[in-house]
């Protein structure tokens, strides 16, 4: 049987038709990976550059997006963690992965320092929970960015609360050509529905009036909020945090931080679920002398095993239902956190003297000076 050898392959004559050798074929990389190689290519190559001029960022993001969303998921998950390193991406590629589904562009959210605050607050507003709890967990979240947060929070509950209470439209009424027996069998759907509907308002409505203790559990945002601004000292912002999550107003915050024992805030964090595994943490950081060691822990630790969420639940809402009538009688809210606030008269240095009264600056007496 002749044979010829063409280069390094083989073709084989039989009965006059050639048979080419295609065992080097397997070797090359298919289709779909040739464009996962080709991106992973470009956003290395990407990575290279220290510090890319305006025209290589808009030739990256013109190249970026077709073989992006040309490629395979992992290698989708792969570039998004790469480019979550780098110092410069171009806006558009942040947009175009941030917007990805969250097993793609949650490394992204939550660990590049190229995305800007834009970039954020539009994914916030037109992506769901999980990109909103994504970027909740950034170390350097601005004002305006927690501000999204918050307002995502509340229309998603706000929109949760609308369809629990807006029943389903009632069934269509059966056209004049049905049977009798159609029209009976629709007709006992709806009464079927109906029924049922109004067996899930009974249930919902014992189960509150059954269970008055009950306090929604602290969300996911809310927890990572609350854990960044206590591991920055930021107290205003934290108080913020926690009267969004209590449904409450500012004062009831900051006199739950004032507490300076730690008990009113380790007594609200446990009515609201908070984890046990963040709560000791977070008590040393707004307040360091519960993160002394005593015995086999700290002090925070202490304090949490003599909690009693049922009395803590209990308590919480006394504060809340008083928080409710409260600010009907109160003028306005000076916030005591703030840096700009008023002397308080029940101190002794902040009445004015007679001098001062009348406008004459007198000298200070000073000890050991003539």
């Amino acid at each position: 049987m002749p044979f010829r050898t063409i280069g390094n392959g083989v073709m084989l004559c039989v009965q006059g038709f050639v048979v080419t050798d295609r065992f080097r074929e397997l070797e090359r990389p298919q289709k779909g990976r040739l464009k996962d190689v080709v991106l992973m290519a470009t956003v290395t190559s990407f990575e290279s550059l220290r510090a890319p001029r305006k025209s290589e960022m808009r030739q990256f993001a013109e190249l970026f997006e077709p073989l992006f969303l040309g490629s395979s998921e992992e290698a989708r998950r792969q570039a998004a963690a790469a480019l979550s390193q780098c110092e410069h991406v171009p806006e558009a590629v942040a947009l175009l992965i941030g917007s990805m589904p969250i097993p793609v562009a949650a490394s992204f959210l939550t660990r590049s320092k190229a995305i800007s605050d834009r970039t954020l607050i539009s994914i916030i507003r037109k992506q769901g929970p999980a990109h909103a709890g994504a970027i909740a967990r950034r170390d350097d979240l601005s004002a305006s960015v927690v501000d999204a947060l918050v307002e995502h929070h509340k229309s998603a509950a706000a929109s949760g609360q609308s369809r629990e209470v807006t029943r389903p439209a009632p069934a269509a009424a059966p056209s004049s050509s049905a049977t009798a027996a159609d029209r009976n069998s629709a007709e006992r759907v709806a009464r079927e529905e109906k029924l049922r509907d109004e067996i899930k308002a009974l249930v919902r409505a014992g189960s509150k009036v059954a269970a008055p203790s009950e306090l929604p559990a602290i969300d996911e945002v809310h927890q990572a909020l609350l854990v960044r601004f206590a591991r920055n000292g930021e107290a205003v912002l934290f108080a913020h945090a926690l009267a969004d999550a209590l449904g409450a107003s500012d004062a009831l915050a900051e006199r739950i931080l004032l507490d300076v024992s730690g008990q009113q805030l380790a007594t609200t964090l446990a009515a609201l679920d908070f984890p046990a595994a963040d709560l000791a943490s977070l008590l040393a950081a707004l307040h360091p002398h519960l993160g002394e060691r005593l015995g086999g822990g700290t002090r925070a630790d202490a304090l949490i095993r003599t909690l009693d969420r049922g009395a803590g639940i209990e308590r919480v809402r006394s504060w809340l239902r008083a928080d409710e009538h409260g600010p009907q009688n109160l003028g306005r809210h000076e916030p005591h956190l703030a840096e700009n606030r008023r002397p308080d008269p029940r101190r002794q240095d902040a009445r004015p003297s007679a001098a001062d009264r009348d406008g004459v600056v007198q000298p200070k007496r000073t000890f050991g000076q003539r």
